[in-house]
């Protein structure tokens, strides 16, 4: 199996579910549940439950040359997201840092 590169989603809302052993994790368009899974599982070394994924259109971007000559429009890329829920116990270290900060504000 290929090496895939799986990126933490850094949000207020993902620091939120992460509570709740949820990860907000961006991933490639192409890969699968299963694939998703398996390369969490070797990526971080944690034991996952459960695969949640959408496809997240990429957004409309106006744009022109020059001063009101050929304005248009374009889209970014489409990306997908996951919700992985992991194992009771087990926890991703992505927001360690602001945890710790926190800590040191206290």
């Amino acid at each position: 199996m290929k090496q895939t590169i799986i990126i933490p989603r850094v949000s207020e809302k993902a620091y939120a579910q992460s509570a709740d052993g949820v990860y907000v994790l961006r991933v490639p368009l192409n890969l699968n549940k299963n694939e998703i899974k398996s390369a969490v599982e070797a990526q971080f070394g944690v034991t996952v439950v459960k695969v949640k994924t959408l496809v997240q259109d990429g957004k409309a971007v106006r744009f022109s040359r020059g001063k009101n000559r050929y304005p248009g429009t374009t889209t970014r890329k489409d990306w997908k997201k996951a919700y992985v829920t992991l194992k009771e116990g087990d926890k991703l270290d992505v927001f360690d840092a602001v945890e710790q900060q926190m800590e040191e504000t206290k």
